[in-house]
């Protein structure tokens, strides 16, 4: 029998040619020793950078004492701590946490948590929203269609209101957040009434619709109407926190408080951990059973999370994510005001996105992609996302990033976008 050899699938492509050998703060080597600036951060993951000495070293010790402390059995030291440094930066009276992997199971567990508390089953999502794509998130999420194809129908109970997307309406924030508001009204009075509601959930900023910010008074009323109804108010902060957009959790943009929080990504500097926090009146009405898993909790994950978000602290990267996005976004308005194809920029902090339009105003995918490649041949790692041919160009370099680095990557960008007109 001829020797196999494993291949990875066909449906997971890569959006850059890159080998990686290794990485160094905000840059990545490949195998010829060629250095790029990565300002994907594996999606927000390396929130320090790559390899960040503190979260090395806290790994490398974690490894040879404890790899697995399986969360259903026993404690661990790393997650006891983590549980002090995390309930420590998490909204007033969320200190039950569940650690699950990924944000897609954080994600699904807030879901479990949510019917289970109130007795209700219906779940409203927003337009665009992205939660991940086990398929209790996957039926939450409607960021694009690819992403559901083929494997529908979704989970019931999931109802899908409108985002104050201000671009895509062409309105103003507070017209915008007027209809979406009246709009989330007559779903309770159309599909799901308040009595069967069991949770809104919501993105503080969009992440794979193009980095969209919600509104003060969108937001707020969110908390009103779940307040008034007895709903619970879930906030995916799985992109958004920690630090990304220049405050510690999107949330605090917007002044408002959830009964539920979401969170992973720049958790842990690229080891897979996420968390689901609550209070107690919440977490104690799930169900016995319906937290666990094997992985959740990994003792190194843990552990790198702890130096994580020391690292975050002691360095003053959500500090420092508010200054530089500021520069990035100036930076970027200059060329936007310079080149019409980019027909938006925004977001909030270190999470831009850089919308590209044909002349006829059309979403340009494959014009954000030849940018993409031109990019990477000039030492710069960006990544797309945008339902229709991923046409947003997506800033989010890790918050270790400084002003002259982000100078270097907006030079290239011009040059990329010169490169890709036809």
């Amino acid at each position: 029998m001829a020797h196999q050899v494993g291949h990875i699938s066909p449906l997971m492509v890569q959006s850059s040619g890159i080998v990686a050998t290794h990485g160094e703060g905000i840059y990545l080597f490949d195998e010829q020793g060629n250095r790029y600036m990565d300002f994907s951060s594996g999606i927000g993951v390396t929130s320090t950078g790559h390899c960040h000495p503190r979260v090395v070293e806290a790994a490398q010790k974690q490894v040879a004492r404890l790899i697995h402390g399986q969360a259903a059995i026993l404690r661990h030291q790393p997650m006891l701590e983590l549980n002090e440094r995390l309930g420590a930066l998490l909204p007033s009276g969320l200190d039950r946490i569940f650690y699950s992997n990924a944000g897609t199971e954080a994600v699904e567990a807030s879901i479990r948590l949510a019917r289970q508390a109130t007795g209700r089953q219906n779940i409203v999502v927003f337009q665009g929203g992205f939660h991940g794509r086990t398929m209790g998130s996957l039926s939450a999420t409607t960021s694009s269609v690819g992403l559901r194809a083929g494997v529908q129908p979704m989970m019931g109970g999931v109802v899908v209101a409108p985002f104050p997307n201000t671009y895509r309406y062409g309105w103003d924030e507070k017209t915008a957040t007027d209809f979406c508001l009246r709009e989330l009204d007559h779903l309770f009075a159309t599909q799901s009434s308040p009595a069967e509601t069991a949770a809104l959930l919501v993105e503080p900023v969009q992440g794979e619709s193009g980095y969209v910010p919600a509104t003060t008074e969108f937001m707020q009323g969110l908390r009103e109407r779940c307040d008034r109804h007895g709903i619970l108010l879930i906030i995916d902060e799985v992109q958004t926190g920690n630090g990304r957009t220049g405050k510690y959790w999107g949330l605090d943009h917007f002044d408002v408080i959830p009964d539920i929080l979401v969170t992973a990504k720049g958790m842990a500097s690229g080891f897979p951990v996420s968390a689901l926090a609550s209070r107690l009146d919440i977490m104690e009405k799930g169900w016995p059973g319906s937290q666990g898993g094997t992985y959740g909790g990994n003792a190194v994950a843990c552990a790198a999370a702890v130096a994580t978000l020391d690292v975050i602290r002691e360095e003053g990267l959500v500090e420092n994510a508010a200054e530089q996005g500021a520069h990035l976004r100036k930076r970027l308005a200059e060329v936007q005001a310079a080149n019409p194809a980019i027909a938006d920029l925004r977001g909030k902090g270190l999470m831009l996105g850089t919308e590209l339009v044909d002349r006829e105003g059309r979403p340009d995918g494959d014009r954000a992609m030849r940018i993409l490649k031109e990019a990477e041949r000039r030492g710069l790692v960006l990544i797309r996302c945008g339902a229709y041919g991923g046409q947003i160009v997506r800033w989010l370099p890790p918050l270790i990033v400084t002003r002259e680095q982000i100078d270097a990557a907006v030079d290239v960008f011009i040059e990329a976008l010169e490169a890709s007109a036809e």
